[in-house]
C-alpha cells in the first residue's frame, strides 16, 4: 500500500517557489538490518536519477508520512545510485523517530515522496593529495560514496558512533585508508578531540565534515586553523541538530 498523503506545509510551499523537483520512489524490497542499530531499505525512483543525474554525497528531502498527516521532512543519502535502472538505497540508523518506523514497516510497492534540491558537489581540480573525512552513521552513506568517487588517494575517516554494533556497518576503505571510530562522549567532544590530536596532513588535502551541527561547526575550526585547510577546501554540513 503506498504511503498516506503528506501536507507538505509551509516547508514545500517554500519547495516549490524554489523550482524543487519533486518525485514518487517506491519501495522495491524488504529492509534489510545491516547492524543491531541500522537498516537499508531498497527503492526505485520514478525517474529521479533519469532526471537529475549522480554526483557524490547525493541526497534527498524525503517527506515522512506520520499519524496526524503534519509534514516530517528528513534528508537521506542515496545509496549506490544506479542510472541505468533508477534504482537506488536509503540507510536508517535505529532509534525512535518517524523515519525510522517507516521504513521498518515499509512494504514492496509503497511510495513515498523525495524532493530534490540542494543536493550538490563538485570534486575538486587538481585532486587532493588526500581526504580527510569526519562524521558518523548518518552521515556513513555519503562518506562511503565519496570514497567510491576519490580515486587512487588516501582517506582518513573519523566516525562517531554510539554502541559497538554501530563500528560493524561496513565502511567502504581502500587500501592505504585510516579508519578510527570514536564513541560519542561529551556532545561530540571527543571526536572533535581525536581529531584535533592527530598528526596535520602532508600536502594540499580536501575534507568532507558531517556531523552534528555543533561538532560540525567544530571540527570545520579544526580544519582550519591546526590543519591550515583554506575554507574552498571544506565541503561541511551539518546532518542533524542535537537535542542533548
Amino acid at each position: 500500500m503506498s504511503a498516506p498523503q503528506v501536507h507538505r506545509g509551509w516547508q514545500g510551499a517554500v519547495l516549490k517557489v524554489l523550482r524543487a523537483n519533486d518525485f514518487t520512489v517506491t519501495v522495491t524490497g524488504p529492509a534489510e538490518l545491516v547492524s543491531e542499530n541500522y537498516l537499508r531499505l531498497p527503492m526505485s525512483g520514478g525517474g529521479l536519477l533519469t532526471e537529475v543525474g549522480v554526483h557524490p554525497t547525493m541526497w534527498v528531502r524525503l517527506w515522512i508520512p506520520t499519524d496526524d498527516g503534519k509534514p516530517h521532512q528528513r534528508g537521506y543519502t542515496l545509496v549506490d545510485p544506479d542510472p541505468a535502472t533508477d534504482t537506488f538505497a536509503f540507510e536508517f540508523a535505529v532509534h525512535d523517530g518517524p523515519a525510522v518506523r517507516w521504513a521498518q514497516s515499509a512494504a514492496v510497492g509503497d511510495t513515498i515522496g523525495a524532493t530534490m534540491l540542494g543536493s550538490k558537489f563538485e570534486m575538486p581540480s587538481p585532486a587532493p593529495a588526500g581526504w580527510l573525512m569526519i562524521g558518523d552513521l548518518a552521515s556513513l552513506p555519503a562518506i562511503n560514496s565519496l570514497l567510491d568517487a576519490i580515486g587512487p588517494v588516501p582517506a582518513r575517516i573519523w566516525l562517531e558512533h554510539t554502541s559497538e554494533s554501530d563500528t560493524t556497518v561496513p565502511v567502504r576503505r581502500r587500501p592505504g585508508d585510516e579508519v578510527v571510530w570514536v564513541a560519542r562522549t561529551g556532545a561530540g567532544a571527543a571526536l572533535v578531540e581525536a581529531v584535533s590530536s592527530a598528526a596535520p596532513p602532508i600536502g594540499d588535502h580536501s575534507a568532507f565534515v558531517a556531523c552534528d551541527t555543533v561538532t560540525t561547526r567544530a571540527v570545520t575550526k579544526v580544519l582550519k586553523e591546526r590543519f591550515s585547510l583554506s575554507r574552498k577546501a571544506i565541503k561541511a554540513q551539518g546532518y542533524w541538530t542535537a537535542t542533548h
